[in-house]
């Protein structure tokens, strides 16, 4: 609990003055594309040429062709003025599909490396980041970026080109004129620095309400059953309402900022034109000064200021960005806590299937005190290659977190485990849990096909699927689906029931047909005929191999080698089923409460 909250505040406080170091690493993504990128800004370039030639066009057609009277060059300036304005109108067409490709293929890479990222995480990130902020970083804050990317980033350079070919003409046309111009740029750019100020932090709050919203609206939808269960919808709705507040005050805040920058802009625009009006007039009485050059500074002065609202106007997405980015690179710069050993061991190609914890502590989180709340406690046992060994115990013995560490989902804090006398820490992650069949009481499957879900994307053809359904007796159940083996399972599977659920996951273990089996029964209640299949598909599982089940069975409990008798992490007792109610201890109360009453418990 603690370390979730101390990860969620981490989030809120993340460095508030990386803005160029972010900028740089975003930048980085788009080495890739050097070749598209300088198109892309040598069209900006072109543009910009094209957007400052106009007002001298101007300036030429009043200043020369008007007072001389000479049609033709009125005529060729005309048609020079609508051949730039054409220009760039075809060169934005060009940029605008060019950067938007940009964009999408720089989101592209950056999904997939948050994808690749996730995939490797270990359950304890899990554990500590609710699914609908991870979503949030997958899907909105990548999509803040792509607009960066597609309609910011490189769009600015040409804002930038515009504003200094426009500086560059007007200091050639009249140097003091442009200076006087230039007179409000100050007051601009401490207006631009104090409205950076406030929206920076405002879009760092903006994107952490909207996460908090995607968590929130995640875990009530995936639990809506039990909200309508205990008639909690008018409650979660208020909570939501509260939570959905505080988003929109952080937005009508940023609104706020906006609609107060805005007008300062085109107010400091005005000045500008008016000083133009007043020092341009009275340099044109004095006749040291000609009109054509004062009609173009008025054109260059609305066109200058343009970039710069325009810059202001994208500080808004470069905001958003900058506050998007930073949580982006705090999920792909999370060390890995599990992660592939330098060298690692290879085993070979076969496993004899013997499993060793050796004095194995491990807690998920810690106490208030801040010592370890262990939740395994000095456990060691052996299996013996092919044994068959049932762990049992009351709920939170621990039992689940066996099955967590053998498969390297976490690692122990003290102790070790070995696979063929081996530590799995010195083996591959894939190496390890290829060995190793996994089927958990909470069964999932994909919304693909059922042969998707019995395979997995294993390199298993059609036979060698339809072979491990029969195996487990899951064939009848997949028979009489509409498409058989092609029939779409919806998500997480729910359009089957939760035994032939499970016996889909019996097939997909048997399928690969591993030297290990890790079962987890399931408490479920099931019909009668999908519990005997069940029970035939379970002794076929552990036929031939080294099994640990967690059992919930009187009947696999009784057919086990060995019993293992787990209370608060510890190992209190083992031995065969007759052995430990021979022994009247904690099995035999168990059994009695849990196994004599029914055959499931």
């Amino acid at each position: 609990m603690g370390e979730g909250t101390s990860s969620h505040h981490q989030e809120e406080t993340l460095g508030k003055a990386y803005d160029a170091r972010l900028m740089r690493r975003l930048l980085r993504y788009l080495r890739p594309y050097r070749l598209p990128v300088a198109g892309a800004l040598l069209m900006l370039l072109a543009g910009a040429a094209a957007e400052v030639a106009g007002p001298w066009f101007i300036q030429i057609a009043i200043d020369q062709a008007i007072p001389a009277g000479d049609l033709r060059l009125l005529t060729l300036l005309g048609a020079v003025y609508l051949g730039a304005s054409l220009l760039k109108f075809v060169l934005q067409y060009l940029d605008e599909i060019l950067t938007t490709w940009l964009g999408q293929a720089v989101m592209y890479d950056l999904r997939t490396e948050i994808f690749r990222k996730l995939q490797r995480a270990d359950l304890r990130y899990y554990d500590r980041n609710p699914v609908g902020r991870l979503m949030t970083r997958i899907t909105s804050d990548v999509e803040t970026l792509n607009e960066l990317f597609s309609s910011g980033l490189v769009t600015v350079f040409g804002d930038l080109f515009t504003l200094l070919f426009i500086v560059v003409v007007m200091l050639r046309m009249d140097w003091k004129m442009a200076l006087v111009t230039f007179a409000v740029l100050p007051f601009v750019f401490i207006a631009a620095f104090l409205f950076r100020a406030k929206v920076r932090e405002v879009y760092r709050d903006i994107r952490l309400r909207l996460a908090r919203i995607n968590a929130y609206l995640h875990e009530r939808i995936t639990g809506v059953h039990v909200v309508q269960l205990f008639n909690r919808e008018v409650a979660d709705a208020r909570t939501h309402e509260k939570i959905n507040d505080r988003y929109l005050e952080a937005h009508l805040r940023s609104i706020t900022y906006y609609a107060l920058f805005f007008p300062i802009i085109e107010v400091f625009t005005a000045i500008a034109v008016a000083l133009i009006i007043w020092y341009g007039g009275g340099e044109v009485i004095r006749n040291t000064v000609t009109v054509g050059v004062v009609a173009a500074f008025l054109q260059y002065a609305r066109r200058f200021f343009r970039p710069i609202q325009d810059l202001s106007e994208k500080y808004n997405l470069l905001q958003a960005a900058m506050a998007s980015s930073e949580r982006v690179f705090h999920l792909l710069d999370r060390d890995e806590e599990i992660r592939d050993p330098e060298p690692a061991v290879d085993l070979g190609p076969t496993t004899r299937g013997e499993i060793e914890f050796r004095e194995v502590w491990f807690a998920y989180g810690q106490r208030d005190s801040g010592e370890p709340d262990w939740v395994i406690k000095d456990l060691s046992f052996r299996t013996a290659p092919g044994e068959k060994v049932a762990i049992v115990g009351h709920t939170g013995a621990g039992k689940t977190t066996i099955i967590n560490l053998l498969m390297r989902f976490y690692d122990t804090q003290k102790g070790e485990i070995l696979l063929d006398g081996v530590p799995i820490r010195n083996l591959k992650l894939d190496d390890l849990r290829s060995r190793i069949g996994l089927v958990l009481q909470d069964v999932f499957l994909f919304s693909q096909d059922v042969r998707y879900n019995v395979r997995l994307g294993a390199p298993l053809n059609h036979d060698e699927v339809v072979a491990a359904a029969r195996r487990v007796g899951a064939d009848r159940l997949i028979g009489r689906l509409p498409k058989s083996y092609d029939q779409p399972l919806g998500e997480r599977g729910t359009s089957l029931s939760v035994g032939e659920r499970q016996l889909v996951s019996f097939a997909r273990a048997l399928a690969f047909d591993p030297p290990i089996l890790v079962l987890d029964e399931a408490t479920s209640s099931v019909d009668s005929e999908i519990e005997a299949q069940i029970e035939q598909a379970t002794d076929e599982l552990l036929k031939g191999r080294t099994s640990l089940v967690i059992a919930h069975r009187l009947s696999t409990v009784q057919r086990a080698d060995r019993i293992l008798v787990l209370h608060h992490g510890e190992l209190r007792e083992q031995g065969s089923h007759q052995e430990l109610l021979d022994q009247d201890g904690l099995y035999a109360r168990l059994h009695e409460l849990q196994f004599a009453r029914s055959p499931a418990a």
